[in-house]
């Protein structure tokens, strides 16, 4: 068998189609050994494997390591080492005591209370579209309001919010060292108005999520000040980045797709199947975040060594055969779906509720105030971000 090349796996030109690569993997090396983020890497791509691999205590997110080992590890700049104190990147108990802190802050109930919010939220941007005549899908309408609605939970003034974007922008398209060194003064900006903010919330508590933080990492334990400040960057960066690109790239898909598209149109009740398969389609986080073999590994006869990386690739688990018939087929009313869009196990996506019901909201009032709506460029010359995790368009122009 000729071995297989592997491609830039964070490349806008890989992102704009990876399945044919990941339907190669599956078949002739579901598991693949390649590098990434300058390391040794191993892919996983088999629906049953990642699925298994998420759960697997073997697979660590590094809590396991000795000293000796983390000396080994990528260099990590000072100013990050704060940052790896999120939830995405610790096992438990830490991972436990944290996502306690935060998750009753998501929960399916709390979300719904969003729901007028979020309405609200869409058919103003929408109607600021209408009246210019034009809509370029990521800027004016899929990248705001998810920031908007997550940085009102943590109570970030709304002079402040575009910032984060520009900011957090560089960080999630790291994939080399190069690109490390580029990320490093927007995240200084970043950690320093965060730490500023912490002090405006202990001076004046206000009645929102940042505030609630504070006040427990002054309780002294349940919070440090590294964790205080890695969980909001955190919940900052997760609570809008992959529905920017569940809302984009799924409306592309639906774009390509226009009796799919016409279908949810005349059956908005469908929406609830409907975004599931756009999840499942687009996969939004199309890698899930690192983990590291606890223990040798053997898997189809290899062995991933101890702490080697491992990367669980969810988009190509979403589009196996061997769990979903017609896996390359767009089908809003898929039954069943069991797709890995949110990750399984202790770490499956905190803000899964609060990103279902954002896209719920927005693809229909979008087909619904828009009949028109079409491509305003051709397919092919749309822009992928460059990310190792994400899959995501740049933009969207369309036309009404």
């Amino acid at each position: 068998m000729q071995p297989i090349k592997a491609p830039d796996l964070a490349s806008p030109r890989f992102k704009a189609n990876p399945y044919p690569f990941y339907a190669r993997l599956r078949t002739k090396a579901p598991l693949y050994r390649t590098r990434a983020l300058g390391q040794t890497t191993w892919l996983i791509t088999r629906y049953d494997d990642v699925f298994a691999a998420l759960r697997d205590e073997r697979f660590t997110k590094g809590g396991s390591m000795t000293a000796e080992e983390r000396t080994k590890m990528p260099w990590v700049p000072g100013l990050l080492k704060p940052l790896t104190r999120n939830m995405l990147d610790l096992d438990a108990p830490d991972h436990t005591r944290l996502r306690a802190l935060v998750h009753k802050a998501f929960t399916p109930n709390l979300i719904e209370r969003l729901r007028a919010r979020v309405q609200t939220l869409c058919d103003e941007l929408l109607t600021a579209a209408e009246r210019q005549g034009r809509l370029e899908l990521i800027r004016d309408f899929a990248l705001p309001l998810p920031l908007t609605i997550i940085a009102e939970l943590l109570g970030v003034p709304p002079e402040d919010r575009q910032k984060f974007h520009s900011w957090t922008k560089r960080f999630v398209a790291v994939s080399s060292r190069s690109d490390l060194f580029l990320a490093l003064p927007p995240l200084w900006m970043c950690v320093r108005y965060l730490r500023r903010l912490f002090e405006r919330r202990r001076a004046d508590p206000q009645d929102d999520l940042v505030t609630a933080l504070v006040q427990a990492e002054e309780a002294g334990d349940h919070l440090s000040p590294d964790e205080l400040l890695a969980m909001v960057v955190l919940l900052l960066i997760a609570g809008y980045e992959t529905t920017v690109n569940l809302i984009g790239s799924g409306t592309l898909a639906l774009l390509e797709h226009p009796e799919q598209m016409e279908r949810l149109r005349r059956n908005p009740g469908l929406v609830q199947l409907a975004i599931e398969e756009l999840l499942r389609f687009t996969s939004p986080l199309d890698i899930a975040t690192e983990r590291y073999a606890r223990e040798d590994v053997t898997l189809y006869g290899m062995t991933i060594p101890r702490q080697e990386l491992v990367l669980l690739v969810l988009g190509s688990a979403n589009r196996d055969d061997r769990q979903f018939p017609h896996p390359d087929t767009l089908d809003l009313a898929r039954e069943p779906n069991r797709h890995l869009a949110f990750g399984q196990g202790a770490h499956y996506c905190l803000g899964a509720p609060l990103a279902r019901l954002e896209a719920q909201i927005a693809i229909t009032a979008l087909l619904q105030r828009f009949p028109g709506l079409r491509l305003a460029v051709p397919a092919e010359t749309l822009c992928w971000r460059k990310s190792l995790p994400l899959r995501g368009l740049e933009q969207l122009p369309l036309a009404f």
